[in-house]
């Protein structure tokens, strides 16, 4: 046996100069510092510096303990096989061989795991072999190159994945033992199949959802992996995120990738990726050596696992086979699923693995997304109950099969359920679930329904292909055209030449968005036919792109407007005359309200009269046009008495104001006779039953007399003036009196009042105090309250009558939107 040379130098530095001192150092005093004994806060200082010093030496200490215990794991099975080796060749017992073997390392004076790794090196064949050999002749290395020789470390990860047994343990001892000190990262070993899918057969530096998640690539996907297998050497990228191509760990790890074809005996097996945090590093000749050689060895673990055996066996795949050939023949849309690969859950979630030629999906969309997808990913709503993914569980967990006539099928399209109904057979063929189904879609009585809808809406649908000009017209199409079936159709690009000139424009805008811009476009113009007859024709039109030529065809439809146009032409003639209305609506009512405030203000300053001080307030409608019959009028008359008077014409409008106007003029003109109050109403009535138009009133008539303090006064169907004295609110007698203008002849009935300096008397119209929900006598007792408040809050007498009209008006509780009169009488 030939024995080791001395120990070959690896360039590192010495332990002393890898292991930097981490105890406190004595040094030189700081500048300014005395010599001598330290302070006691240097002391202090001191004192923590050396219990932090000790702490790190510990630190250091038990990290260097481990490091040599993790080695001494992995070099174990490395020491085993030399001592196998040594067995071999001296025909002795493993316990001399272990002897051996410690004594040889002592002499060469390299460590018992080098020594060990050089006979099992010498002993095998193989790129570890021709590493190691490389490397003693002094073959370049890498200048971060660990203290452990390439063969030590690389005979170690064999011995863990061997000993690990699958390509997960492989992975790990990789990692841990061999690529770790090169950078890297992240390690995954692919296993490839003759169907041209991966599996990922075991991975380290992955979180375990991510590797869970690409434990199957279906065939056609581009990987690294795949990419390495196809050109069956080597292949890098700097970064992941340069290549554009997926991988696992490509959002965590999105630096180099190297992914290093694993064959055995001239067979690719599988594919060994390796990833970096940052850019690949630059390969040398001995990294790549190590690297095939990892790739070997996992070649060799998937060898040994048989993780170069598809997923399923072989006569699965016959029987998938037969079952595809089969499916491909039917004329009805079908689809093939079997449990995902890594699914453990129960029931298993399914993968559609297969559609056949005659798919289509109900929902509309390409058969690429419905393939390759799980079940419920491509089906959502399949998993309500009793829908399509329960029924397929059952089949595949009895066997037996599945049939209806009708079964909800419901898919989820952009954030919409579409739903149909359709005829399903579901039966299991091994570890595979066929689903066939029959869309309900009664096609020739929807093709019915929809002939009738298009001539009850008088649509009709069109194709052309703008290439062969082939254009295909429906019956309706032909007859909103005036043309018999016969006729040759007309082409999107001629319909100027058959339309009102006027809207040639309008077309042209349209074609161009069509054709030009390829989007979808509307627009609606006037069809001039060959028979004469002008129709008002909207014509929609969609692009259908062609992947592979673009632009193609052109689908759309006609649609006769011609009635719909009439009818926004009558609408829009009925919306004229409508304004035209409301304006003349309005100016009446601008009329009414100016002859209203022409005669009555809103505002009038108060009147001083002898003995009595008198102010009025007029308050209009809230809505401008309700304008009322409400008047008031203070007059002093030749015989020195003064007429007080309120009045309320029934209705609004022009109507209501003149009526107003002429019964106060009417009954100024009466009182000037000199009559009393009932007299005055009675010759009131008669004019207002006679000489006015269907005009009825109230009224309130009075008649003071200065000196005496005399009020007379007479009610044709009015409220009853309020009277406040000393404090208290009361109404005056209820006096008998129609209302004016309902009879011929009346007779009313008068009262006599004698006022006392101090009183107040309120005269209104009933706006001032009308409820919906309230009673007259209701109403009438919230007015005396706040008339009393009002006479509170005022200066009292004459001086206060402003104050309390202002009042009374402000906080009035009325509700009925209507005119308001007010007279005050204020006694001095």
């Amino acid at each position: 046996m030939q024995q080791p040379q001395d120990p070959p130098t690896t360039g590192l530095p010495a332990p002393s100069e890898r292991a930097p001192r981490v105890g406190p150092q004595r040094g030189p005093a700081p500048d300014g510092a005395a010599s001598g004994a330290p302070s006691a806060a240097e002391a202090t200082a001191r004192g923590e510096a050396t219990a932090v010093g000790r702490l790190a030496g510990t630190v250091e200490r038990l990290r260097l303990e481990l490091e040599r215990a993790q080695a001494h794991s992995a070099g174990r099975a490395v020491v085993e096989m030399g001592v196998g080796v040594l067995v071999e060749r001296l025909r002795c017992g493993p316990t001399e061989a272990a002897g051996q073997l410690e004594s040889l390392a002592e002499q060469a004076g390299v460590s018992t795991l080098a020594l060990a790794a050089d006979l099992v090196n010498q002993a095998a064949a193989d790129q570890i072999s021709a590493l190691a050999r490389a490397f003693v002749e002094g073959a370049a290395v890498p200048p971060d190159e660990p203290d452990e020789p390439v063969a030590v470390r690389l005979r170690s990860t064999e011995a863990d994945a061997l000993a690990g047994g699958d390509a997960a343990a492989a992975a790990r001892a990789m990692l841990d033992h061999a690529l770790r000190p090169l950078g890297v990262t992240a390690v995954a070993v692919w296993a490839a199949h003759p169907d041209l899918s991966l599996s990922l057969a075991g991975s380290a530096g992955f979180h375990e959802e991510e590797a869970r998640r690409w434990r199957h690539v279906p065939p056609g996907v581009p990987t690294p992996a795949r990419r390495a297998l196809d050109e069956r050497a080597a292949v890098g990228y700097p970064t992941l995120a340069e290549a554009s191509l997926p991988s696992v760990g490509q959002h965590e790890i999105r630096g180099g990738r190297l992914a290093v074809p694993a064959g055995k005996g001239g067979r690719l097996i599988g594919v060994l990726e390796l990833c970096w945090p940052e850019e690949l590093p630059e390969l040398s000749q001995p990294l790549q050596r190590q690297f095939e050689a990892l790739a070997e060895v996992a070649a060799a673990t998937l060898e040994s696992a048989g993780g170069r055996e598809p997923r399923v066996p072989e006569a699965v795949d016959g029987q998938f086979d037969e079952l595809r050939q089969l499916t491909d023949g039917l004329l009805d849309p079908c689809m093939v699923l079997r449990p995902a690969p890594d699914g453990d859950d129960l029931p298993p979630p399914f993968v559609i693995r297969h559609v056949n030629p005659a798919f289509v999906d109900f929902a509309g969309r390409p058969t690429g997304v419905i393939a390759g997808a799980r079940l419920l990913e491509a089906y959502p709503l399949a998993a309500e109950p009793g829908g399509l993914a329960e029924k397929v569980e059952h089949v595949f967990a009895t066997g037996e099969p599945f049939r209806t006539p009708a079964l909800r099928l419901a898919a989820l399209v952009d954030g919409v359920p579409l739903v149909t109904r359709a005829q399903v057979s579901v039966s299991r063929h091994g570890s595979h679930v066929a689903v066939v189904w029959r869309l309900d879609d009664g096609t020739p009585r929807v093709a019915r329904l929809l002939q009738h809808a298009q001539r009850l809406g008088r649509i009709g649908g069109f194709e052309e292909d703008l290439r062969t000009r082939r254009i295909a017209w429906n019956d309706t199409v032909f007859e909103l055209h005036g043309l018999p079936p016969t006729a040759s159709p007309i082409a999107l690009d001629q319909l100027p030449d058959h339309a009102h000139p006027d809207d040639r424009h309008a077309l042209g805008r349209f074609l161009r968005t069509l054709l030009h811009h390829h989007r979808p476009a509307s627009t609606a113009f006037r069809l001039q036919r060959p028979d004469g007859v002008t129709r008002h024709i909207r014509v929609v039109a969609e692009p259908v792109h062609e992947p592979d030529s673009g632009l193609r065809t052109v689908r759309g439809a006609y649609q006769d407007i011609s009635a719909q146009h009439w009818t926004e032409v009558a609408l829009a003639a009925t919306r004229d005359q409508l304004a035209q209305s409301e304006q003349q609506a309005a100016e009446r009512s601008r009329l009414a309200l100016q002859l209203q405030h022409a005669i009555m203000p809103p505002a009038r300053g108060p009147l001083d009269l002898p003995d009595l001080r008198v102010g009025v307030r007029y308050r209009p409608a809230e809505k401008g046009h309700l304008v009322g019959g409400d008047w008031y009028d203070a007059l002093p008359l030749p015989s020195g008495d003064v007429l007080l008077c309120v009045g309320d014409v029934a209705g609004h409008g022009i109507e209501a104001a003149t009526g107003m106007v002429a019964l106060r003029n009417a009954l100024r003109g009466l009182a000037a006779t000199g009559a009393g109050p009932a007299q005055l109403l009675g010759w009131l009535n008669s004019v207002t039953h006679h000489l006015t138009d269907n005009v009825t009133a109230t009224a309130v008539c009075g008649l003071y007399r200065p000196g005496a303090r005399r009020l007379r006064w007479a009610r044709a169907g009015h409220p009853p003036p309020v009277l406040l004295r000393g404090g208290r609110a009361t109404t005056l007698p209820q006096l008998g009196g129609i209302l004016l203008g309902a009879v011929d002849q009346a007779d009313y009935e008068e009262g006599e009042l004698v006022l006392e300096p101090g009183d107040q008397l309120v005269m209104y119209t009933d706006g001032l105090i009308e409820r919906r929900d309230e009673s007259f006598q209701a109403s009438l007792a919230g007015l005396m309250a706040l008339a009393e408040q009002a006479r509170g809050a005022s200066a009292g007498g004459a001086d206060g009558l402003e104050e309390h009209l202002d009042h009374l008006l402000r906080y009035s509780n009325a509700d009925t939107d209507d005119d308001t009169c007010l007279v005050g009488i204020a006694v001095r």
